[in-house]
Order: structure tokens, then sequence, then C-alpha cells
């Protein structure tokens, strides 16, 4: 199986750790949105789009980069690291994978966990959930890829 993983990390790290565990597992490359190939994505068998949580949307460049492909057939999923949880009725995670069932993928599967988050209010006291994603965080990322083959997931 090919599979590729396209990330947006840009304030501590967190998100690109998820995907380099998750790349582990299913052999995949983990590239920027802005350095996605069009051509090897549209050849993967699954692809993976991620970010971190600002404001409760993933990160603009993760959805200009999914805009940007063509309508193809082929599988992928959707992850997020974020401060607070996704919540049911409105989980973040949702958008892009609504995008990208428009443009003819099969979604998958979703994950989120918690990581560092600095945004405000939350720079006043340092941040919270600064010890995050923690080596459970990370084992799950990684058992969530092992799952991924077998359909869909949802994982916080």
């Amino acid at each position: 199986m090919k599979a590729v993983i396209v990330c947006a990390s840009v304030s501590h790290g967190n998100t690109r750790r998820v995907a380099d565990s998750m790349a582990q597992v299913l052999g995949a490359k983990v590239v920027l949105p802005e350095q996605a190939d069009l051509a090897e994505l549209a050849g993967a068998d699954l692809v993976g789009f991620g970010s971190g949580v600002f404001y409760q949307r993933l990160h603009p460049r993760l959805t200009e980069c999914v805009k940007a492909l063509p309508t193809r057939r082929g599988q992928a999923f959707v992850f997020a690291t974020s401060g607070l949880p996704e919540l049911p009725l409105v989980p973040f995670t949702r958008p892009l994978a609504r995008l990208l069932e428009g443009k003819g993928f099969e979604v998958v599967g979703t994950f989120s966990c918690r990581a560092l988050d600095t945004m405000m209010p939350f720079t006043l006291v340092g941040g919270i959930q600064k010890q995050r994603p923690n080596d459970g965080d990370l084992a799950a990322a990684r058992a969530f890829a092992a799952r991924l083959r077998g359909g869909r997931q949802s994982v916080s």
C-alpha cells in the first residue's frame, strides 16, 4: 500500500510527531501542504491530512491543499491535535472530511488527540496540555494507522 501524509504542523511540532508515528506504521512519506505533489497523491492508495486546530478549525494551508486537489477516487483520513477535545456535535475534522468526500475520496477514518496549546487565552498561563501528545497519544496514533485498512475509524 502506498501512503502519503500531508501535515501542517506550525506551532510546536506536535502534529508532525503524530504524523511521523502514523507514517512509521503505514510506511508513508510526510509532506507539507505546499510540498504535496498532486501526481504523487493521485497515485497513493491512502492519503492522510492533518494539522493542529486553530480556533476550532484545521490550518488554512491544509484546507487550501485539499481544495486544489483534482477529483479522484481513493481513500483518505483526517487527523488533528488540539488543546481542547473535539466536540461530537461540531468536530473540527468534519469540514475537511466533507471537502475530501466532495473530491471523490472515501474518508476511512478520523483521529484527534490533545496537544500543547498556547493560543490566546491559554498563553497567559503558559499553555494547556503541556505534556501532550504523550507516549499514549502516539501509541494511539500508531494503533489508528494499523487499523486504517479495516474501514471507518473515529478516535479521540
